[in-house]
């Protein structure tokens, strides 16, 4: 039974220590390097990239609404993001962001950007305090498709990320 236990949480375990790992180790575009800082935190994220059907010049197409997801560390919720952006934790720490660079995702064309962010605002004490700059890497699916028929209507994409939070030294 003990023998089990441990193989199925070997089986759990070993993804997310592959996952980190391959976190810590992605190359960055140079356009979303936070240059001189030291990165503290990656939270992973699993959620969904939400779109709202808009008219623009005339068409109608997709534009983004909001992020709606779970924020993960050793395989435990610690948090959320969403609208802002903004990301809180269970610990009382939360920050929004200021997009500084947009760079496509490397994996694909149904991957959302991989993107840098500002520390915009910050409050309360915890993981996230002192956090200067915030990168979503690795992204897995998130990007809006098709076409929209009606101003108003929502589509939710399926995405997966990582969220490094860097600090200056």
């Amino acid at each position: 039974m003990k023998r089990h236990i441990l193989i199925a949480t070997l089986a759990v375990a070993t993804p997310m220590a592959f996952a980190s790992i391959a976190a810590a180790q992605t190359k960055l575009p140079a356009e979303i390097e936070a240059a001189g800082e030291t990165a503290f935190l990656t939270l992973h994220a699993e959620g969904a990239q939400v779109y709202e059907c808009k008219e623009k010049d005339g068409k109608l197409g997709w534009a983004g609404r909001e992020p709606i997801a779970t924020l993960i560390l050793d395989g435990k919720t610690v948090g959320w993001h969403g609208v802002g952006p903004a990301w809180d934790l269970t610990d009382g720490s939360s920050l929004t962001g200021k997009i500084l660079a947009v760079v496509p995702a490397p994996t694909g064309d149904k991957d959302v950007p991989w993107v840098k962010l500002a520390v915009a605002s910050s409050r309360g004490t915890g993981k996230l305090t002192g956090a200067t700059t915030i990168q979503r890497i690795n992204t897995v699916g998130g990007k809006a498709s098709g076409t929209c028929a009606k101003a108003g209507e929502l589509q939710s994409v399926a995405y997966s990320t990582d969220y490094v939070f860097s600090k200056k030294p």
